[in-house]
């Protein structure tokens, strides 16, 4: 399995990118990585992975599509630019898979123009799953892919949703909830509004609109909304739990009797701090493009890229872009 690994992305690139791929590399004896970036930085970093040196490709891609300019112009005029050679590799079957902490709009654009959308599929969306308390998490889709989003992207991102957590993640007959200010039905802007009889006829299980408090509480296994208000839920969360567990440590270290409880309770705490680590997801698959593409966050440090390129190896066990395409056509028989 060869993964295309873009290690310019982030903003601790490409230390991080690097030190990933090589715990990656080390995990999995049967991973080979194409890693593509500015070789005069990257080969120094490479210069202790004696090891697995022989399972690195590297590429050469001196461009850089950054966050301050225009992902589309990006993605057409640097051509030689990880996020577009990558995609053009993955879409020739060079590459079974592309992970990048990069610039989300381009990853977005090069997965639209130059990878190639599944049929059926308006717009791709990013696919984090949410810690939810329960075994499996919820999915949320999108998180930011598409910040200004029409009916039938949402009815979409709920189909591309109820088929991951289904066929990859094993949730039978998953739950699908519009993330909404109120459970009523003429409640919210008219984004959803318009969006919830279209997801009722849907052919998932749509369990109508989900408020913001109810997330956490597992009310629905697929949370579909646009990416603006994804994205927000998505930082939120990830600061919340940062600081939640900044307080806690703090008050377990305030006093002999709190500091012997938090000795007794290590083990837990240990276990709690991993399930709303974000670094131990690693990134958002993005769902609707005909390959396996995973985006990382962007202060990713080296351990989130090595699970972000996990997260890419099991889309690609799971092959779930042609998965995804085949239930489409089920869903949606008329446009088969």
């Amino acid at each position: 399995m060869r993964i295309f690994l873009d290690a310019m992305g982030g903003d601790n690139a490409p230390q991080a990118p690097v030190e990933g791929a090589l715990e990656a590399l080390r995990l999995y004896p049967d991973l080979e990585i194409s890693l593509a970036g500015d070789l005069s930085q990257i080969e120094p970093l490479l210069k202790d992975a004696t090891d697995v040196r022989n399972r690195i490709t590297l590429v050469d891609a001196p461009e850089v599509i950054t966050n301050d300019e225009s992902p589309v112009m990006g993605v057409r005029t640097k051509k030689k630019s990880a996020t577009v050679i990558g995609m053009l590799q993955l879409k020739e079957k060079q590459v079974d898979g592309f992970v990048s902490c990069g610039s989300t709009g381009a990853v977005l654009a090069g997965g639209m123009f130059r990878l190639g959308r599944i049929p059926g599929i308006e717009r791709p969306a990013l696919a984090p799953v949410l810690p939810t308390g329960t075994p499996n998490g919820a999915l949320l889709i999108d998180c930011g892919a598409n910040v200004d989003c029409r009916p039938q992207y949402l009815l979409q991102f709920g189909m591309m949703g109820s088929i991951y957590m289904d066929k990859v993640i094993g949730v039978k007959n998953p739950r699908v909830g519009l993330i909404n200010i109120g459970v009523e039905t003429d409640k919210g802007n008219e984004l959803v509004k318009t969006t919830y009889p279209m997801m009722e006829k849907a052919p998932y299980n749509f369990v109508g609109n989900v408020e913001a408090r109810e997330i956490t509480n597992g009310a629905a296994d697929v949370l579909v909304c646009d990416g603006f208000c994804g994205n927000l839920i998505l930082k939120f969360m990830e600061g919340v739990a940062k600081s939640l567990l900044g307080i806690i440590k703090k008050e377990l270290m305030a006093d002999t009797v709190s500091k012997f409880g938090a000795l007794l309770a290590k083990g837990a705490f240990k276990r709690v701090k991993k399930d709303m680590d974000y670094t131990e997801v690693g990134g958002a698959p993005l769902l609707g493009v005909q390959g396996a593409v995973v985006k990382g966050h962007g202060s990713s440090n080296g351990h989130a890229v090595a699970c972000a390129i996990k997260q890419c190896r099991k889309i690609i066990e799971g092959r779930v872009p042609e998965l995804i395409e085949k239930e489409l056509k089920n869903m949606l028989p008329e446009e088969a």
